[in-house]
């Protein structure tokens, strides 16, 4: 299983190894810039490829790009949620999430891939503009992931500018690979 694989209720180490993972991938980058960036990088690869490779997986069992449009999506949801929990209440839980299922009792491969990305472009907005009003004391309030133990808000910030980096590079990928088969 890769590091980058984050199934609910995996074990504890997993969840370390998975930040671990993700925090790498952005480095010493922003984590505010890389967020308000991709929306737009999701929208010009939805314009710039073909319709029929945005619905074709890379290969058996792995999700095509229209796929990973409608996680990013649904993920933007979770973490507005998850924002507006800590902002709101005091070391509130955080419940997981298994993606596996959600992309497929949701129809993830159902989902029109403009729709997602417009989806997550609204989402994202709403999300920035929480972040953005939030005092630096604001982003030291902490939610208690099921999984990952303590989190503050500005860890979350760099988490998910990860995960952002995560996903556009694996969009990258698949369409490289669909693109050319």
């Amino acid at each position: 299983m890769s590091v980058f694989t984050n199934p609910a209720g995996a074990a504890k180490e997993h969840a370390q190894a998975y930040v671990s993972a993700i925090l790498e991938l952005l480095g010493d980058q922003d984590p505010l810039t890389v967020l308000r960036a991709t929306p737009d990088k999701l929208a010009r690869m939805v314009e710039s490829t073909a319709r029929d490779a945005l619905s074709r997986p890379e290969a058996p069992d792995k999700w095509s790009m229209g796929q990973v449009l409608a996680h990013l999506a649904d993920s933007d949801l979770v973490w507005g949620w998850r924002c507006r929990l800590i902002l709101a209440q005091d070391r509130p839980p955080l419940t997981g999430y298994d993606q596996d299922a959600w992309a497929q009792r949701l129809g993830y491969k159902d989902i029109e891939p403009s729709d997602s990305v417009a989806m997550f472009t609204v989402l994202r907005r709403s999300n920035l503009r929480l972040i953005e009003r939030a005092s630096p004391a604001d982003l030291e309030r902490v939610g208690v992931h099921v999984e990952r133990g303590e989190e503050r808000l500005s860890h979350q910030l760099r988490l998910y500018a990860g995960h952002d980096i995560l996903h556009v590079n694996q969009l990258e990928r698949i369409r490289k690979v669909v693109s050319s088969g």
